[in-house]
């Protein structure tokens, strides 16, 4: 897995601002408490970094594939006046040999449906968490791009890209992973909270 996932470029901020205006009560909703440590895989800009980086006291790690990404999301961790453990440039695949220890929780946003090979990447990142640790998405509901605007256009990937929770769960259970909860995350998306059933070697 290498480039930009398809149909994931960072949108302009203020999308985020007029979905999520409060990205803390969101990353509560998907299980994130305090005194985790925590993965934001994918993290763009920062704008779930830096919360996330909020509730858990700095305990977090980022990873992006874009440098302009990374330091816009130091830029946005500095200005909530948090920090993290490691800010990371490189392939999401890559993401087992580059966290140095096991994590409780990992959030990908907005990413998952452009994934070349989500079973590898799903793998990879079960390589990184504790026994029972969570792996969280945010993705877009399956509905037609023209009926998802924000701030009067149409956003959001294409709609033949776009996974059902169904479709996020097959992949999921296939690698060893157990559905927690569904939340719905108004207006076009939804949030899905797995963990892994068992301790993985390595």
């Amino acid at each position: 897995m290498t480039g930009m996932f398809p149909a994931t470029s960072m949108p302009d901020r203020d999308w985020w601002e007029a979905l999520w205006p409060d990205p803390s009560g969101l990353l509560l909703s998907l299980g994130v408490e305090p005194g985790m440590t925590a993965l934001d895989l994918c993290c763009g800009d920062g704008y779930f970094t830096a919360p996330l980086a909020k509730i858990v006291g700095g305990r977090v790690y980022a990873l992006d594939l874009d440098p302009a990404m990374i330091e816009a999301a130091k830029a946005e961790v500095k200005r909530l006046g948090v920090s993290v453990l490691k800010w990371i440039v490189a392939d999401a695949g890559e993401v087992a040999e580059l966290i140095p220890e096991k994590i409780d929780f990992v959030l990908i946003a907005n990413t998952f449906h452009g994934v070349p090979d989500q079973p590898a990447l799903v793998k990879a990142v079960a390589r990184t968490l504790k026994p029972r640790g969570l792996f969280a998405f945010v993705n877009w509901h399956r509905l037609p791009r023209e009926s998802t605007t924000v701030l009067g256009q149409p956003r959001g990937p294409r709609t033949e890209m776009r996974m059902s929770p169904e479709a996020v769960s097959a992949v999921m259970e296939a690698a060893g992973f157990r559905l927690l909860r569904m939340v719905d995350l108004p207006p076009y998306h939804y949030g899905a909270v797995f963990e892994h059933k068992a301790a993985t070697p390595g």
